[in-house]
C-alpha cells in the first residue's frame, strides 16, 4: 500500500494506492463519512465488473446504496445525462450530508464530481478510478466538468474529493487501447517534470513489464500532480503545465467527435506542439524525436490526422487556456522541463 496526502488547506484528502482495494471500499470511507446514504455513479461496463463487490462492501458496512448507471464513453459527459443524474439524486432523497462515489474512468469521475459539486450546492464525493488515465490524472485535483456542443469541459468547477481510492489490480481488465489512453498522460508527466521517469518508461517493452511497474508509475504520476495542484489549485499558473499536449489534443477530440481517446489525442498534441516549438526555437532540437520514440515504444499514434486548421483554431480560441485574447501554451525546454508561453491569439498561426 502507498499513500499520498493532498494538502490544500481546508481541503485535505488522501490518495490510497493498494491492490484489491475495491473490495474494501466500505471500510475505506468510514474515516471520512459517518452518514448512511451513498449514491454510486458508474457506467455499464464497470457495473458489470465491479458493481456486485462494491455494493456488498458498502452494504456490509451498513450503508444504503443507490447505483446510477450511464453509458460508457464521452457522450455521457453531457447536460442531458447530468440532468438525469440530478433527478436520480432527488428520487433517492440524497441530502447534503450524504455521499457520492464516482466509480469508473475519467468520464464518470468528471460527471459524478460535477454533479456532486452542484447538487444542493455541494455534496461530498469520493473518487474510485478504474482506468489508468483516471488513476494517474483525472481523479486527482478536483477538476470536474461536462461537455457542451462548442467544446470539451467548458461547463465545470473545481471541487476536491474527500478521498481517492486506487486499486491497480482493476487495470488488468483493460484492453490495450485503454492502457495506451492512460499512457499518453503518463508520458505527459514525464515530459513536463521528470526526465528520469521518462528514461525509465523507455525501458518498458511489454504489457507484462508495464504491470510489473504499475504501482510505481501510478505513484509517481499522482505525486507530480499532487505537488502541482498544491501550488496552484485553481489552474491560474503552475497547474497549466498539466495541459501539455491538451490544446491540440482537445481540438482533435472535438473535430473527430471523440473518435480518438483523450490520451491518444494528447499524445498527438504533445508531439505536434513540440515539433512546432522546436521550429520556433523554444525547444531543444531533438526533443520531438524523443517524444516520438517513447510513443512508438508504447505503440501510441503520434501522427496528427488530417484536420481543417481553421476549425482547429476556432476550437482553440474557445479553450479555457485562452485568457483575455492570449493563449497559454505549454511547451518544453527539453524532456522533463515544461514551461508556459503566453501567445497572443493573432500569433497562433505560428503553432497551429
Amino acid at each position: 500500500m502507498r499513500n499520498l496526502n493532498v494538502d490544500l488547506g481546508t481541503n485535505r484528502y488522501s490518495i490510497i494506492i493498494q491492490k484489491s482495494l475495491i473490495k474494501n471500499i466500505g471500510n475505506e470511507i468510514g474515516d471520512i463519512y459517518t452518514n448512511k446514504k451513498i449514491s454510486v455513479v458508474t457506467d455499464e461496463n464497470v457495473l458489470a465488473l465491479y458493481g456486485t463487490c462494491v455494493r456488498e462492501s458498502l452494504e456490509k458496512s451498513g450503508y444504503t446504496v443507490q447505483f446510477i448507471v450511464v453509458k460508457p464513453g464521452e457522450t455521457s459527459k453531457s447536460m442531458e445525462v447530468l440532468k438525469s443524474v440530478y433527478q436520480q439524486f432527488i428520487d433517492f432523497n440524497l441530502t447534503r450530508s450524504d455521499l457520492v462515489i464516482a466509480l469508473g474512468g475519467g468520464v464518470v469521475g468528471d460527471l459524478a464530481g460535477f454533479a456532486a459539486s452542484t447538487y444542493l450546492r455541494g455534496v461530498d464525493y469520493v473518487q474510485v478510478p478504474t482506468t489508468l488515465l483516471a488513476q494517474i490524472d483525472s481523479s486527482i485535483g478536483g477538476k470536474v466538468a461536462v461537455n457542451i456542443e462548442q467544446g470539451k469541459n467548458l461547463i465545470g468547477s473545481f471541487y476536491q474529493p474527500k478521498k481517492v481510492l486506487i486499486d491497480p489490480k482493476v487495470l488488468h481488465t483493460l484492453d490495450d487501447k485503454l492502457i495506451r489512453d492512460g499512457l499518453g498522460e503518463v508520458i505527459k508527466y514525464a515530459c513536463i517534470r521528470d526526465e528520469g521517469f521518462f528514461r525509465e518508461l523507455l525501458t518498458i517493452g511489454t504489457r507484462e513489464q508495464l504491470f510489473d511497474n504499475i504501482e510505481n508509475i501510478i505513484y509517481t504520476c499522482c505525486n507530480i500532480k499532487r505537488q502541482v495542484v498544491e501550488m496552484d489549485e485553481h489552474d491560474k499558473g503552475e497547474r497549466m503545465l498539466l495541459n501539455f499536449g491538451h490544446t491540440m489534443g482537445h481540438a482533435i477530440e472535438k473535430c473527430f467527435d471523440y473518435r480518438y481517446a483523450h490520451g491518444e489525442a494528447v499524445a498527438m498534441g504533445m508531439y505536434y506542439i513540440t515539433l512546432k516549438s522546436e521550429a520556433s526555437g523554444y525547444t531543444e532540437p531533438g526533443t520531438a524525436d524523443e517524444i516520438k520514440k517513447i510513443l512508438v515504444n508504447f505503440n501510441i499514434e503520434y501522427n496528427i490526422p488530417e484536420l481543417n486548421m481553421d476549425k482547429v483554431r476556432d476550437t482553440i480560441l474557445l479553450d479555457k487556456k485562452n485568457i483575455s485574447g492570449k493563449m497559454n501554451l505549454i511547451l518544453l525546454k527539453r524532456i522533463g522541463y515544461g514551461f508556459i508561453e503566453n501567445v497572443p491569439a493573432e500569433n497562433l498561426n505560428k503553432f497551429f
